[in-house]
């Protein structure tokens, strides 16, 4: 199985948008370090989940990867990766997961199932809805609430505004992404709100997606008593939202990368180095 190539097929550095979530809900739920198990456990489980989704997803466009230019060069397509070794790592993933899961507590293996539902779940739902972009929002917004239970088992309604917060971030800045893909998504029959609603309206709900983004992240703050450090980095992020779509241009998109990727990143990163200034000051 040749590693490096798997790890290109799920783009591994992408974990950079999930992982800080999670690590806020696990130390605003610890009030602080959790321990190195937790910690341990709740990364594993966190970089395994987002493996099996991104190669469910591969797997499940594999059709319509090999006749979009865009993406012709990924590896299921090149035959980099085969379509059983993809298979095998999903399943490999999925019981990582499981474990890391059941290493944490009861709560947490029984939803296991659910989450990795979920996960598989957006990779068909472009298929019948141009909604998916919140389904995958959704899925990473799991990522602070399944933290949060890896710590506590419990749910809390902190955990959960970073849940909403999280799901409409995802949801638009994949609404901008998905605009590189209208004309191939409308000729495969395949939905986006670009595709369905055309770009002045999906851009418009990115944006409105992004305005709920900040005041969630607010609301969470605000609940979770977080000092004025997270203040200052919540002003910096609510900036960076909105710089995202100054950048944007639908007729240009070789800033694409700049905006899905860099900035998204950095957001994440920095929600979480808010959060624990927020906790310290």
């Amino acid at each position: 199985m040749h590693v490096p190539a798997l790890l290109r097929m799920i783009k591994i550095e992408h974990s950079v948008f999930a992982l800080p979530f999670a690590y806020c809900g696990m130390v605003l739920a610890a009030g602080g370090w959790p321990g190195v198990v937790p910690f341990v456990l709740i990364t594993v489980a966190m970089v395994a989940m987002r493996s099996f989704a991104m190669a469910v997803n591969r797997l499940a466009d594999l059709p319509f990867d090999a006749q979009n230019p865009r993406t012709q060069g990924r590896e299921l397509v090149t035959g980099a990766v085969s379509v059983r070794q993809a298979w095998v790592f999903t399943a490999g993933a999925a019981l990582v997961f499981v474990l890391a899961c059941a290493g944490l507590n009861r709560l947490c293996l029984l939803l296991s199932p659910v989450a990795l539902g979920l996960g598989a779940l957006y990779s068909y739902t472009k298929r019948f809805t141009p909604l998916c972009h919140f389904v995958l929002g959704a899925t990473l917004g799991l990522a602070p609430v399944a933290a949060w239970l890896g710590v506590t088992a419990q749910f809390t309604v902190t955990a959960w505004l970073l849940f909403f917060a999280v799901t409409f971030w995802v949801a638009g800045f994949d609404i901008l992404y998905a605009c590189q893909d209208v004309e191939f998504d409308r000729a495969q029959g395949l939905h986006s709100l670009p595709a369905d609603a055309g770009l002045p309206t999906a851009l418009a709900v990115s944006w409105m997606c992004h305005v709920n983004t900040a005041i969630l992240l607010g609301l969470a703050g605000a609940l979770a008593g977080l000092g004025w450090g997270w203040w200052i980095v919540w002003a910096l992020v609510s900036g960076i939202l909105v710089f995202e779509h100054m950048l944007f241009r639908p007729d240009d998109m070789r800033r694409v990368n700049l905006t899905f990727f860099t900035l998204n990143g950095v957001v994440g990163v920095a929600v979480l180095a808010g959060v624990l200034l927020g906790m310290w000051i």
